[in-house]
């Protein structure tokens, strides 16, 4: 969802920075954990006895902070061209986020929204995919995950999925996918009976 349907990135930084502020962490340690569930980048960052307390205040800091959350280039296009029983959005966001970063930035919400609440384990890890394509009740192998950063083409590759990547927020050679493109607006969608299938605009 964020990077890849929303830009979230100006609330996500003040969010985070703050948090960072608060707990003595630098911009280095922060590095590297977009994409990856709150709860993981707390247990990476403080000691155990320091998790609780961390996680609820970045939680409170993300949930009260939407402003700037917008659709990113191609969201509207690529929900409106395909059917919603096919769509699901599978988040490292807690499902209370998940709920007003959806609502601020008004893309069409889909029937299935996973969050981290709804796994045991999150990206990198492929359970989040898995439960989507459950959900969806449609075979892993079968579906194709749009994703931003690199613990979440992980986990997509993990669950066995097609992987497309977007540059929305991570650099291009850092993107191990299937397909690599700008945004959601450089490519063209194909619905009919046997699946769906995507291809860059050509130029």
């Amino acid at each position: 969802m964020d990077g890849t349907l929303i830009d979230s990135t100006p609330a996500v930084v003040r969010a985070w920075t703050a948090w960072a502020t608060e707990h003595d962490i630098t911009a280095e340690q922060l590095a590297g954990n977009h994409g990856m569930p709150a709860a993981s980048i707390v247990a990476r960052l403080l000691p155990e006895d320091a998790h609780a307390r961390a996680l609820e205040r970045i939680n409170t800091l993300e949930l009260t902070d939407v402003d700037d959350v917008v659709p990113l280039p191609g969201t509207l296009h690529t929900l409106a061209a395909l059917p919603a029983s096919r769509v699901a959005i599978a988040t490292s966001c807690t499902r209370p986020l998940a709920d007003v970063r959806i609502e601020a930035s008004a893309i069409p919400r889909p029937d299935v929204v996973v969050t981290v609440d709804d796994v045991e384990r999150g990206k990198p890890h492929p359970d989040p995919f898995l439960t989507a394509a459950r959900r969806l009740g449609a075979d892993p192998t079968r579906c194709l995950v749009v994703e931003d950063a690199p613990a979440g083409l992980t986990a997509a590759r993990a669950a066995g999925c097609a992987t497309l990547a977007v540059c929305t927020t991570t650099p291009r050679h850092e993107l191990r996918a299937d397909l690599v493109v700008e945004s959601l607006a450089d490519v063209d969608w194909h619905v009919d009976a046997d699946g769906i299938s995507v291809a860059p605009l050509t130029p």
